[in-house]
């Protein structure tokens, strides 16, 4: 024990040792521990110190991966809003409602918003896939044609044809069949259209502009 001090703050090195590194060093200095202290009390003191080293680097790191892990996951749950394209699919009317396989084929008149400024474009490729809900039966539809803008029968007015758009419905065909050529079952079936417009390109027609999708459900009786 340190000479001169009261019983209750004498204090010995083993016990310094385990005290916070700012008061340890106060703590040493009062029980005289300095360079003439024994070696293996200096060897007690440098292993304590790096093990608080280590503790606080690895409390260091746990803060930092907490930071990064919350960061993420604000990212995630705040997705990037992008503006829609200038081509969008208006409606999809699908006819006859409920359809019955083998009596006819379903048509899916969709409605096309082309953009003012076509850029070149001048074809419309506008695709549907239908599907039941298990994926087991499915069926690609595609239709291929020049952009053509019908002028209207009764022009708008003038404030009203600076801001329309042009419009084209294309019709897509289904004859009731999957990929296997054979007639689906009866079940409620998902479809999803997309539009694109195309350009004359060296090597063919390429994208210009892509829609959003459009979803929607039908009946099959």
């Amino acid at each position: 024990m340190a000479r001169g001090l009261p019983p209750s703050v004498q204090l010995t090195a083993e016990s310094a040792l385990c005290y916070p590194p700012c008061m340890r060093r106060t703590s040493l200095r009062l029980i005289g521990i300095d360079r003439t202290t024994p070696l293996s009390s200096r060897l007690r003191l440098a292993s304590c110190q790096a093990v608080s080293g280590f503790m606080n680097a690895m409390l260091l790191g746990s803060a930092l991966v907490g930071l990064l892990s919350a960061e993420s996951a604000d990212a995630k749950r705040k997705p990037v809003q992008r503006p829609e394209p200038d081509l969008r699919i208006v409606a999809v009317t699908v006819s006859p409602a409920p359809f019955s396989p083998g009596t006819g084929s379903l048509d899916l008149a969709v409605e096309i918003e082309l953009p003012k400024e076509l850029n070149g474009a001048t074809l419309l490729e506008v695709s549907s896939l239908i599907s039941s809900r298990s994926k087991r039966s499915m069926r690609f539809l595609s239709s291929r044609q020049a952009v053509t803008v019908q002028p209207a029968s009764d022009p708008p007015p003038k404030a009203q044809t600076a801001a329309a758009s042009p419009r084209m419905v294309v019709k897509l065909t289904w004859d009731g069949t999957d990929q296997t050529k054979q007639l689906v079952e009866h079940g409620r079936y998902h479809y999803e259209v997309r539009a694109k417009l195309l350009v004359a390109g060296e090597n063919g027609p390429r994208t210009q502009m892509v829609s959003w999708p459009k979803r929607g459900t039908l009946e099959v009786k």
